[in-house]
């Protein structure tokens, strides 16, 4: 992750899987069948979190080697802890310049990242020095300004009620990365050729209400730590009409659909 993502999750990795891990871990190998990057190849998953990205990686790619780097420290214990497999390798590292020589991977991904960079042409120069030419650089974010149903019932539901979740809503901040055209724009204005931006769509299964509530209690992410500044009266309004919009079954259950946007590119052989 970024600084500014550490700061918007922390360090508690099992809350971050609770809130948003779990999503995710659906959409990388979805991710990579797209990508479809040939066996034996080094890859770098810059702001690798919990390892749900490298993870999948080592299960479907057959890697020569991964390393992963990310902010949180904490997040990147738990990589290491849950992935067992000597080709990936995990570094904490500081906000800034990738913490790898340039011209060193095959492949150089990000995943849930790019729209929390707070300079994200700075960012998507760092991936590109550190791709080999020909490499392939890609990303994918949430559409949270759309189809990431997880997201955007929430926030739908809160912006009626109060017009100051706005400035806590992802769909709504700059840079507005979480749409298909801006993502190909910076991927073409740093140098990369062939651009392509694709959307993946995974289900999001709740067994009931409660289930669905329950991340947004916690303390990661956008979301939950605007429900931490309502007062009771308040949360209980938010939470009451979120129940009334969802597409409750008769059974209880829940079931959304989490998009995000996948955008991939080459660096030129110069």
């Amino acid at each position: 992750m970024s600084e500014d993502s550490t700061r918007m999750f922390g360090n508690d990795a099992d809350a971050y899987e609770l809130y948003m891990g779990r999503w995710s871990r659906l959409v990388a190998p979805r991710f990579l069948e797209w990508l479809a990057i040939p066996t034996s190849q080094k890859w770098l998953d810059v702001g690798c979190g919990t390892g749900t990205l490298t993870q999948a990686i080592i299960d479907l790619g057959n890697p020569e080697s991964v390393h992963g780097i990310d902010t949180s420290s904490g997040f990147v214990d738990r990589a290491r802890q849950f992935t067992a497999d000597d080709r990936a390798t995990f570094e904490a590292f500081d906000a800034g310049a990738l913490p790898v020589e340039s011209d060193q991977f095959d492949a150089v991904v990000s995943g849930l990242v790019l729209n929390f960079l707070p300079d994200v042409d700075l960012g998507l120069a760092e991936m590109v020095r550190a791709v080999k030419p020909d490499g392939t650089v890609a990303a994918y974010v949430w559409d949270y300004a759309g189809k990431m149903e997880v997201m955007r019932s929430f926030w739908d539901v809160a912006l009626k009620l109060d017009p100051a979740a706005a400035a806590f809503d992802e769909g709504q901040k700059e840079p507005m990365l979480c749409q298909p055209e801006p993502l190909s724009d910076h991927f073409s204005h740093a140098g990369l050729v062939n651009v392509e931006v694709q959307s993946i769509d995974v289900g999001a299964h709740f067994e009931n209400f409660d289930d669905y509530w329950l991340p947004f209690t916690g303390n990661q992410g956008s979301a939950p730590k605007y429900l931490a500044t309502l007062d009771d009266k308040s949360r209980s309004a938010l939470k009451q009409q979120l129940s009334a919009a969802l597409p409750v079954s008769e059974d209880g259950s829940i079931e959304l659909i989490a998009r995000s946007w996948a955008v991939s590119g080459k660096r030129p052989i110069r």
